[in-house]
């Protein structure tokens, strides 16, 4: 069942989205075409989109302007230099900011987990481990998100989509991989959906792990890829046991509902067919 469509939707009105890289450029495109108002929060003043409003500052200090109010808002900063960096730059936002807005969306990272070598797969009631400083920098940030804002927290597991094609970069290289090392992914249009479901969510869930129906090891994936690219599999690290961890995503599907890119077998397909594909006649 999709949870998400149980109860009428609520308005995602004028958007802050406190980052701009690809992630919060693809959000700001779904959510213009729906007829949002959005305001991008970025260090940088590059040209924007139209529909787009940009506002330059850099929330890792006190920021000298007061934010307009608004409805919604997606944080989507990566780590910082300290453990505290997240909730530095939230307690900035939340100072500048005119009212707290009714709903926020906080992107963290499965990297909570980093180091975890569970038995089973890994849910949203599993407390993470945090066994090195980024980890323990996400999660920090996820309790400020969560005590400033009320922040409902997204962590996404390994991205991918086009242009994020770093994993078969790699196989074209013939790069060492780790065979035995279990992955979590999830498609970058399936990200984006999730995001935007949540914003518009009456009462969404507190924490969500985003990632497909399959977690897999990696040597599963390179050996895909490399046969889509007709190219000889990468070379095995040979690891003494297997690594990482796996993700429950039952409540990412209860939530979104069909995934467009259930596995990597779609996505990637999808990815190495279009970077294949001839650009003229050849005239």
């Amino acid at each position: 069942m999709d949870i998400s469509s149980s109860e009428p939707s609520r308005a995602v009105g004028r958007t802050l989205l406190v980052g701009y890289g690809k992630l919060g450029s693809r959000l700001a495109s779904s959510l213009t075409a729906d007829g949002a108002e959005v305001i991008a929060l970025r260090r940088t003043s590059a040209d924007l989109p139209t529909g787009v409003t940009g506002i330059t500052a850099d929330v890792s200090r006190p920021l000298t302007e007061t934010l307009p109010r608004v409805d919604s808002m997606v944080v989507t900063l990566p780590p910082g230099k300290s453990i505290d960096s997240y909730r530095t730059a939230l307690t900035n936002l939340a100072r500048a900011l005119s009212e707290i807005p009714p709903r926020t969306v906080f992107v963290s990272s499965t990297g909570v987990f980093t180091g975890a070598v569970p038995a089973r797969a890994l849910t949203e009631l599993d407390e993470p481990a945090l066994t090195t400083d980024r980890a323990r920098a996400l999660r920090d940030g996820e309790h400020a998100a969560q005590e400033i804002f009320s922040a409902v927290v997204v962590r996404p597991a390994g991205i991918y989509g086009p242009g994020r094609d770093f994993l078969i970069r790699r196989v074209q290289e013939h790069a060492t991989v780790d065979y035995q090392r279990w992955t979590n992914r999830i498609h970058e249009t399936d990200l984006v959906r999730t995001l935007e479901v949540l914003l518009r969510m009456p009462d969404p869930p507190a924490l969500v792990h985003a990632l497909d129906e399959k977690p897999v090891p990696l040597g599963e994936v390179v050996g895909f890829i490399a046969e889509k690219l007709g190219v000889i599999p990468p070379p095995d690290l040979d690891a003494p046991h297997s690594t990482g961890h796996v993700l429950d995503g039952s409540l990412l599907r209860r939530v979104l509902g069909t995934l467009e890119y259930p596995t990597y077998v779609s996505g990637y397909s999808e990815m190495i067919e279009h970077a294949t594909k001839p650009t003229g006649d050849g005239s």
